[in-house]
């Protein structure tokens, strides 16, 4: 009889599709793609951070022209390269390539809800 009990709470997922995302992160992965800042906003909370190796926009002034703006002066190609969840945060890592300087940058938007919106956004060197 075998009386091993499997405590793990490890619900780590790793793929490369966004389909197991929240439906707000999804959303907001679309809507920053194509630089929709209204379908961005509509799913960040009231109060929602997006921190952008380390600058911080909050407000929806400030989290509409990151969403409209940031990147909007380089030419890129954006690939998805995993999707994980990492406890109660949502890991979605880029890999871009472009005329920006250096070329290639690889990066984590590690994702963190309020409800049933984003309430925070840290985007960081993966």
């Amino acid at each position: 009889m075998d009386n091993h009990t499997d405590t793990s709470t490890d619900t780590t997922t790793d793929t490369t599709t966004t389909a197991q995302l929240p439906g707000p992160i999804r959303a907001f992965v679309a809507a920053h793609e194509s630089r929709d800042a209204d379908a961005a906003l509509a799913v960040l909370s009231p109060g929602a951070v997006i921190a952008d190796v380390g600058e911080s926009f909050t407000g929806e002034d400030a989290l509409r022209r990151f969403v409209s703006e940031a990147g909007a002066e380089f030419s890129y190609t954006d690939e998805i390269t995993r999707v994980a969840q990492d406890g109660e945060i949502w890991v979605v890592s880029h890999h871009l390539e472009g005329d920006f300087p250096g070329g290639t940058a690889d990066l984590d938007y590690r994702f963190a809800l309020d409800g049933d919106r984003i309430g925070r956004l840290d985007i960081v060197l993966g």
